[in-house]
């Protein structure tokens, strides 16, 4: 689902209706998980707790075809590169969603059950991982 719509300009909006529909990118994708990041290393004990485990991640933008890289660790998510396409190695952690649900995840307009339910977001880990990323979640 497109996170933001603009009216095209003059007339022909006011009579048709047009939209243009734009989606996040990926300096708003970056940004997001900056601001995940930064929410992790304010949470309450329990939850800081449960993300303080040290694995690697990727997050796999799947409409811009992009994946972030790096590790959870110590609380945080530190992001060590961008690369073009799905992950090329296997991370501890991988998750996969458009960049529009990452930023609504993030902002609190997109609960993660519903969206992880609904296969609008993809998570794999192993079972001791998932157990962990269940109380954060």
């Amino acid at each position: 689902m497109p996170r933001r719509y603009l009216e095209a300009p003059g007339d022909h909006a006011r009579l048709c209706g047009t939209v243009v529909i734009t989606m996040a990118t990926i300096q708003e994708c970056r940004e997001a998980l900056d601001r995940l990041s930064d929410n992790l290393a304010r949470a309450d004990e329990g939850v800081r707790g449960a993300a303080a485990f040290d694995r690697s991640l990727s997050c796999h933008i799947t409409d811009l075809d992009q994946t972030f890289t790096g590790r959870l660790q110590a609380g945080r998510i530190r992001v060590d590169a961008l690369t073009p396409g799905p992950p090329a190695d296997k991370a501890e952690i991988r998750l996969a969603m458009t960049g529009d649900d990452l930023v609504a995840l993030v902002a609190g307009e997109l609960k993660f059950a519903k969206a992880w339910a609904s296969g609008r977001v993809r998570l794999e880990a192993g079972f001791r991982d998932l157990l962990r990323l269940k109380s954060m979640l």
